[in-house]
């Protein structure tokens, strides 16, 4: 049997039924078992089950919450008076200063599957590339090749995977050379985990004899898997002082935009984050809100239908700004907010969770069993200083990649779509053509953006079939 501490707390927290199968394993599985067991806090599952952990009244913060300070798209299109006082011009030459001085690292999370797309294998490993067929992880390191190429500096990539995808993604990027990115600007760490609990009883649940079920503890573990990983040891010696933070499945993602930067750093905020504007008061996106001087995100599932239909005096909605998970972070900030890493709130989401029965048979079910718990990379936004939210129209910002051909958005063809529209807008803004519906690809190494494509292109080029400009 395990150590007596160990059984005597599982069986002060009615969990003993995770030593059923333990007679029957061999000496390896059970220190297995043990080890993982004993590192889980029971006292905190427990308290997270019966819902003792403070959880906000999010409808009552939702009726007292305000708009956050933000830089609109009139704004940064010079039609109208920034409420922030920043200038459209200056920002873009502070944010490539920064860029040449190589202050900037990129923070990419890759830990989930592709199973929605049908795809078992880690999703940054989808190929999406329109006509090339680039896959995510392929798109977004080439971008960090494209800026260091631009700005003559390398940017650091940190990659975040999780116990699922970690080992392929690592196999993935050695067999592909990381795609041009030197070994030494690709950190790869994984996140951290939670076990799930049985939705009615609250028993932890069982992968296998000698395992428990675990996944993702969410991306705020971020912070916690940055200082064990030493990822923040690394970011300090290379002075890397500012951090671009976005998920996988994004490929049209402005990595390191320099407008974005540099009103990061004319604002001294510590946190800054795009937002997008919702279209409809239920689009599905968390809210961007204010309580007093703190800034929140309110999940949309969370937000009462009466506060979200809230209009302005024009007609537009009082809550417009749509989360879209991506960040730019101040280093010294995520330093500051280690001593934090164990504060942030836990989620709870209803998933359906394969797991071990009494008998020792596996049982998939049909329906939503357990809950899972997670960190919210949004939650450490109230202990920023100064933070701020920048529009972007979402062609310029957001198409990510999350379903099986046949849903109305986010499929393989949609996402391509973007892309294939984004990177015509780039080549008609430089004088080119593009005939009809033809595709056309920009490889981010030949020009990472509008302005490199601008500087490549020639202006009476006319593009009459599917293309893939690239060195």
């Amino acid at each position: 049997m395990p150590s007596q501490e160990l059984a005597k707390s599982l069986e002060s927290f009615g969990q003993q039924h995770l030593l059923a199968f333990w007679d029957s394993l061999p000496a390896e599985r059970q220190a297995e078992l043990e080890s993982q067991l004993e590192s889980i806090d029971l006292e905190l599952i427990a308290a997270l089950f019966k819902g003792d952990v403070d959880q906000p009244d999010w409808a009552a913060e939702a009726r007292r919450a305000t708009p956050p300070p933000a830089m609109r798209l009139a704004d940064r299109r010079g039609e109208g008076t920034s409420s922030l006082g920043l200038d459209p011009v200056d920002a873009k030459k502070a944010g490539a200063a920064a860029m040449a001085a190589g202050k900037l690292g990129i923070l990419l999370v890759a830990g989930g599957q592709g199973s929605r797309l049908g795809f078992e294998h880690p999703k940054g490993m989808y190929p999406i590339g329109p006509v090339s067929g680039a896959t995510l992880l392929e798109i977004h390191l080439r971008k960090a090749v494209g800026l260091a190429k631009k700005y003559g500096k390398s940017v650091p990539v940190y990659l975040m995977t999780s116990p699922v995808t970690h080992a392929e993604t690592i196999a993935f990027l050695a067999d592909h050379n990381r795609f041009g990115m030197p070994e030494e600007d690709v950190f790869v760490f994984c996140q951290g985990t939670m076990p799930a609990v049985d939705e009615k009883t609250g028993k932890l649940l069982l992968a296998d004899k000698h395992q428990l079920f675990l996944s993702p503890d969410g991306h705020g573990g971020t912070v916690a898997a940055l200082e064990k990983s030493g990822a923040i040891a690394n970011m300090k010696a290379r002075g890397i002082e500012q951090l671009f933070y976005f998920q996988v499945d994004n490929p049209i993602v402005p990595m390191c935009d320099a407008e974005l930067i540099g009103y990061h750093l004319l604002s001294k905020s510590e946190l800054t984050s795009i937002a997008v504007a919702k279209q409809t008061p239920q689009e599905k996106l968390g809210n961007f809100v204010m309580l007093g001087d703190r800034l929140h995100v309110i999940e949309y599932s969370d937000f009462p239908e009466d506060v979200a239909q809230e209009l302005n005096d024009d007609g537009s909605l009082k809550f417009w700004a749509g989360s879209i998970a991506i960040h730019v972070f101040d280093v010294a900030f995520l330093e500051r907010m280690l001593s934090f890493k164990d504060a942030l709130p836990f989620h709870v989401a209803h998933k359906k969770v394969p797991h071990l029965n009494a008998e020792g048979k596996l049982v998939e079910p049909t329906e939503p069993n357990a809950l899972k718990f997670e960190r919210f990379i949004f939650d450490l936004l109230p202990q920023a200083e100064r933070p701020i939210v920048v529009e972007y129209t979402e062609q310029e910002c957001f198409a990510p990649l999350k379903n099986a051909p046949g849903a109305p958005k986010d499929t393989p063809e949609y996402v391509q779509q973007f892309m294939v529209d984004q990177h015509r807008e780039w080549l008609e803004a430089a004088g080119a053509k593009v005939d009809g519906d033809v595709a056309v690809e920009i490889d981010p190494v030949w020009a990472v953006d509008a302005d490199e494509v601008a500087k490549r292109v020639d202006a009476d080029t006319t593009f009459t079939e599917a293309t893939y400009l690239r060195d």
